[in-house]
């Protein structure tokens, strides 16, 4: 989607970077429209490199293909963040003496916008009746949070956090299919301790687990994430309101915390990678050559938990039942042995989808892109989608919703 983000005069423009980030990484393509006050606070380099688009303020550029409305009507979605007193005034008066302005009026496309500025400033009549004004057009506002101020001021006028614009702002761009189910999702990989220092684990980074729990939550879906083992930067992608992170280690953690959130689950998703056996016994310190037992180490097989999810599920198909969806990593280059592997394992597990997901140099673990093929109940391929793991996270997403019509 093209995504427009306006960003207009204020301290809180320092936030908007993040907030771009998390739009570019998102899959969209993003392009920064400051105003001339705001680069007094975040400079034109920031923004492209953020964003990976050249940055203008003025309307003179790009004359020959009409930039100054041409932003607008492309855009698929613009946000304004912050958006300082005086930005919603100019917006409320349909004021478009800058590039920001103009591409404003030209926009069809739903706006949003993230007020930021002092206590007294937002509390005014005339700030309030911009707001009024703007809303009954159609803008769509997030904030201002009740906090610390710039000047060491407190009280509402905060510019709402990255991760919650980002999170309004997607649910603008997303259907609302997923509105009022409960899913979970595992993400990540386990760790079974051989000692204090040593464990038994795979490559999963978890990002194809947090992408299927991010798409759930911006389509309307309460979230619990079962999160294994996954690095701060891909934990903190899943950092939204609508989704709540449970962080666990081992196969018998992650059973214990996926059997519990099922219980009130519409859909669960196994997209962990769960270790099939962990040390007999872990020792208490670290275990060294000299021990003369690192040459041999005991093992015993975990728990299936795919398996134990699809034994204890309601009825799939159906509004009422549940959706269990489990995914395999396949390493092979023949694409019908993968599914056929694919077929066994979905029967046997009682899962009602299996995502078959190719592990090689270019895609699967540790890797931006995912390759999938979905296994349905009657052993067909239902879908098959590559690409980023976001795109692969919606058509997970729309099977489970074809399964429940």
């Amino acid at each position: 989607m093209d995504i427009v983000v306006g960003v207009s005069g204020g301290i809180a423009a320092y936030k908007s970077v993040h907030l771009v980030r998390i739009l570019v990484k998102a899959g969209h393509d993003v392009t920064v429209v400051p105003t001339e006050d705001a680069l007094r606070f975040v400079g034109a380099p920031t923004w492209e490199a953020i964003s990976r688009n050249p940055v203008t303020t003025s309307v003179h550029d790009d004359v020959a293909k009409v930039r100054h409305v041409a932003l607008g009507q492309g855009a698929d979605l613009v946000v304004v963040a912050p958006a300082t007193a005086n930005t919603l005034a100019r917006m409320a008066a349909g004021i478009a003496d800058n590039l920001l302005g103009t591409t404003l009026l030209a926009a069809t496309a739903p706006v949003l916008v993230a007020p930021a500025m002092h206590a007294e400033m937002w509390a005014h009549p005339a700030t309030q009746a911009n707001v009024r004004t703007l809303v009954e057009r159609g803008v769509h506002v997030i904030g201002p949070d009740d906090g610390e101020l710039a000047g060491g001021d407190t009280g509402p006028g905060r510019m709402s956090e990255p991760e919650a614009v980002a999170e309004a702002a997607l649910r603008l761009l997303a259907p609302q299919d997923l509105a009022g189910l409960r899913v979970a999702v595992s993400a990540g990989g386990t760790r079974e301790p051989i000692d204090p220092v040593r464990y038994l684990g795979n490559r999963s980074s978890g990002r194809q687990g947090v992408a299927l729990a991010v798409e759930a939550a911006t389509r309307g879906a309460a979230v619990d994430l079962i999160a294994a083992n996954l690095a701060g930067d891909v934990l903190a992608l899943a950092a939204r309101p609508r989704i709540r992170i449970r962080p666990v280690a081992t196969a018998a953690e992650l059973s214990a915390a996926m059997k519990e959130a099922a219980v009130t689950a519409d859909a669960v998703i196994m997209a962990a990678a769960v270790a099939d056996y962990r040390p007999a016994q872990a020792a208490p310190h670290k275990l060294t050559k000299e021990d003369g037992i690192l040459d041999r180490i005991d093992l015993v097989e975990n728990e299936d938990v795919l398996a134990a999810l699809g034994a204890a599920r309601r009825d799939g198909a159906g509004p009422d039942g549940q959706i269990l969806v489990g995914f395999a990593a396949e390493t092979s280059a023949d694409p019908e042995a993968r599914r056929e592997r694919a077929r066994r394992k979905r029967e046997r597990k009682g899962a009602d989808l299996l995502a078959v997901n190719l592990a090689d140099a270019e895609h699967g673990f540790e890797k931006p892109d995912n390759a999938v093929e979905l296994i349905g109940p009657d052993g067909e391929v239902v879908a098959e989608v590559a690409g980023s793991k976001r795109r692969v996270a919606a058509a997970v997403w729309d099977a489970v919703l074809s399964l429940r019509r």
